[in-house]
């Protein structure tokens, strides 16, 4: 199946990674993510947001960490080997972003999914892309685009950081 197909009501339909950060349930489009990975010491840098954990060299590039509980407002993880870092592709951006852990793949059907509730939207939260309701389960899909975004003088900083 593709990331996008259509259901038997030719409902779009799209494929998520969840993954969990501070006990609640996130997804992302799959084809935003590049890669998965356990937690490895990040390299702190100075000057930079609570929520940018730091560098990893992943390959030869230097890639920014941030902490998604952190980066949402809920605290800053502690990080131990159980943690994972999901490595996200978005246009010209890659970052890593620090999670709980991955947990399963879904197929959504956009009629699955509810709008972001106003009071999300005005606190800025505009990579909330909605909630999808799934079997009782409400997860919040995270709009990859968006959320690196949120991130572009990070580079700058990270540059005359190092």
């Amino acid at each position: 199946m593709s990331t996008t197909d259509k259901d038997n009501t030719g409902q779009d339909r799209r494929q998520y990674i969840t993954f969990l950060a501070t006990g609640q349930e996130f997804a992302a489009d799959i084809m935003a993510i590049r890669e998965i990975r356990g937690w490895t010491d990040t390299t702190a840098l100075p000057h930079v947001p609570d929520y940018v954990r730091g560098v990893i060299n992943l390959r030869g590039m230097v890639l920014p960490v941030i902490d998604l509980k952190a980066r949402l407002g809920l605290g800053l993880t502690e990080a131990t080997v159980k943690h994972v870092i999901i490595v996200v592709n978005s246009g010209e951006r890659t970052i890593g972003l620090l999670v709980d852990a991955v947990s399963d793949i879904l197929t959504v059907s956009q009629n699955e999914i509810q709008s972001v509730p106003d009071v999300m939207r005005e606190t800025q939260n505009d990579y909330v892309e909605g909630i999808a309701v799934l079997d009782g389960r409400m997860v919040t899909l995270l709009g990859m685009t968006k959320l690196t975004s949120s991130f572009g003088g990070i580079e700058n900083l990270i540059e005359h950081a190092a």
